[in-house]
């Protein structure tokens, strides 16, 4: 309600008494206005009337210094209650949300909030917002060369605008006054917050309507932003210290890795070597490092096939079990081994199927001795991948050494050989002595095998076979451009069905082979070889490869080939087919090759033309045609001479 009207009567004691009272109440400034006022309404003759004015000016000046008083009271209460904080708490967002929160009550302001610089953007971005009724207001940015932001990152001094939009002493930023215009933000003041003489923050506070701030509430505002200013740069050391303190463990657990690591390097390599010094054998080693390693490994020779193999317990490897020299990984393989014999280190060759296969090159000597591949679900260390390449060194002297002694022991078993097949045997006691060290009985029926492996290099063919075969008391080496093998006569059947196999495995369909018949002594050997040389072209002529054929089998053409000369072979052609020949030659028929087709068919017209692509009629009219040149060939003697006439016409003799 409206203050009473003092009387023209009243004293001033009671003038006083009233204003004592408005003060003990701690009524606004309104109610003495409003005493003033009335006092000063009073008729000019009271003579009190100037003491009254006086006396009520004197109780206003009094209300507004304990409104200062306790304006600082307030302001000293928010600085310690900041100072307070920054002591307790370690949650910067929490902390600066705090700041913001006292500067906006405190001041009275409607809105309040903080911003940070950014140095990659060059720009100050607001992390905190209070009183805002606008989104935007909480994501904004600021150029630190327009608005008050400008002014206060140039001066470093806090910043004041009663009616900021029509402020002309900054550069303006339109997408701020837009947001600015929207909020109806009018008057704003910004403190800097400096750290290490750099501003890296701004503390605003604004309203919506026109307003000065005193030097008190600047002050203040100064003061918040500075304990800001610390939390963020606490913020930050903490930050820092404990990033330094998280490297400093992970470079303490990578140095405890490391140093496990070595150890681990190191048992290892004391293991390989113990190994090798007691004479392992290449499977104990491959067992050893598979162990090591937690994976499956392979040792290849030098074509990549597999020479020993092994899987670390429950880590076997799907991959290595399917591998086979030519697989679908092979190029991939050759690729690793061709980068890892150029670098000298470990390659990665491949990865399928959830495993990854690493690859090494196995050197010794003068060239390559093999590889070692390593299968496991993930790659290895690289401490590991040490202890996989130190592994592949000691392979390699194993092989190495097997290589040296496997040498010896050829160049033996090369003696031996060219000692029983050379018309000059030598010694007979120094052949049986020699023989007797690889299980061969020279007193005994022998068997003697020659393949002909065409150009696949009889040398590798030749390892393979040692290393494939497993036939006690058989020599086997090459010898003059083909495979050789001699064993007993009683293991004949399995010599050469196991040959046979190889070869089919190794080769394919393009070998060639004979058997020699049961040489009953060594002296008979160079007689049986040459025998054997010879049929071996026998059978190249007449088309008989990917079989192992036998020295009896050949009796036929063996006598033909071996006690004719050409001119007499080709009397034979032209006596049994030379009418044959001569038609065909001239009318472009193929008689000739009708009936060689009809006997490999067992004379069945049927067989014959399905083999030739003709009508049945057609073989029966060739037939007839045969029979009018060269007489009645069905007889059993007659057929015979002329089927084998056709088989080396055929042959090319």
């Amino acid at each position: 309600m409206p203050p009473a009207a003092p009387s023209p009567d009243a004293d001033t004691s009671a003038i006083a008494s009233d204003l004592m009272g408005l003060l003990h109440e701690n009524a606004p400034a309104e109610a003495f206005a409003a005493r003033l006022a009335a006092i000063e309404a009073l008729p000019d003759g009271l003579a009190q009337k100037s003491g009254m004015v006086e006396l009520a000016r004197m109780a206003m000046g009094l209300h507004h210094r304990l409104e200062q008083h306790e304006e600082r009271e307030r302001g000293m209460l928010a600085v310690i209650e900041s100072a307070q904080d920054l002591a307790g708490r370690l949650d910067l967002p929490e902390l600066l949300k705090a700041i913001v929160l006292r500067a906006r009550r405190l001041l009275r302001a409607h809105v309040c909030w903080l911003t940070v610089y950014d140095d990659q953007a060059g720009e100050f971005k607001v992390v905190v917002a209070d009183g805002a009724i606008s989104e935007p207001i909480g994501r904004m940015t600021a150029r630190r060369d327009r608005g008050v932001a400008g002014v206060v990152m140039t001066t470093r001094l806090p910043f004041s605008t009663p009616h900021y939009l029509q402020d002309t002493r900054f550069e303006h930023d339109p997408f701020l006054d837009d947001i600015f215009r929207a909020e109806g933000v009018t008057a704003m003041v910004g403190a800097p917050l400096i750290r290490d003489d750099q501003v890296i923050g701004l503390l605003f506070v604004a309203d919506r309507y026109h307003r000065g701030h005193t030097a008190l509430n600047v002050s203040i505002l100064s003061t918040l932003a500075t304990h800001a200013a610390v939390a963020i740069t606490n913020a930050r050391a903490f930050a820092d210290a404990q990033s330094a303190l998280q490297k400093t463990d992970q470079a303490r657990a990578e140095l405890e890795r490391h140093a496990h690591d070595v150890q681990g390097a190191v048992e290892a390599h004391e293991r390989l070597t113990s190994l090798l010094a007691r004479g392992a054998t290449l499977g104990e080693l491959c067992q050893s490092i598979a162990e090591l390693l937690q994976g499956s490994v392979l040792v290849l020779d030098e074509i990549q096939h597999v020479i020993a193999r092994a899987d670390a317990a429950d880590r076997a490897s799907a991959a290595a079990a399917d591998y086979v020299p030519h697989g679908k990984h092979s190029a991939a393989i050759a690729r690793a081994l061709r980068e890892s014999r150029r670098a000298g280190r470990s390659v990665v060759a491949y990865e399928d199927g959830g495993e990854l296969c690493r690859a090494i090159a196995v050197i010794g000597g003068a060239g390559v001795l093999g590889s070692v591949l390593l299968f496991r679900a993930e790659d290895v260390s690289g401490t590991s991948i040490r202890t996989f390449e130190r592994s592949s060194s000691v392979i390699g002297i194993v092989l190495l050494s097997q290589e040296r002694m496997e040498a010896s022991r050829h160049r033996d078993v090369a003696e031996l050989l060219r000692s029983l097949i050379s018309p000059r045997q030598g010694e007979p006691a120094l052949a049986r002595e020699r023989a007797e060290r690889h299980g061969l009985d020279v007193a005994r029926p022998m068997s003697l095998v020659l393949l002909d492996t065409g150009p696949s290099g009889q040398g590798l063919v030749a390892n393979r076979a040692r290393a494939a075969l497993a036939l006690p008391g058989v020599v086997l080496d090459e010898v003059d451009g083909v495979l050789a093998a001699v064993g007993a006569a009683a293991q004949a059947a399995p010599l050469r069905d196991t040959l046979a196999e190889f070869a089919r495995r190794e080769l394919g369909s393009g070998y060639l082979g004979v058997q020699s018949r049961p040489i009953q002594s060594a002296a008979e050997m160079p007689t049986v070889y040459a025998s054997l040389r010879r049929a071996l072209a026998v059978v190249a002529r007449l088309g008989l490869r990917g079989r192992v054929v036998a020295q009896d089998e050949m009796a036929l053409y063996s006598v033909l080939f071996e006690t004719q000369d050409q001119a007499g072979l080709q009397r034979f052609l032209q006596a049994r087919i030379g009418p044959l020949i001569a038609h065909d030659a001239q009318r472009g028929s193929a008689l000739a090759a009708t009936l060689l087709a009809y006997f490999d068919n067992r004379q069945n017209a049927t067989l014959t033309a399905s083999a030739l692509g003709i009508h049945v009629n057609t073989v029966r009219q060739r037939l007839g045609s045969v029979a009018g040149l060269i007489g009645h060939w069905e007889d059993a003697a007659r057929a015979l001479e002329t089927h084998v006439a056709l088989r080396l016409w055929d042959a090319g003799v």
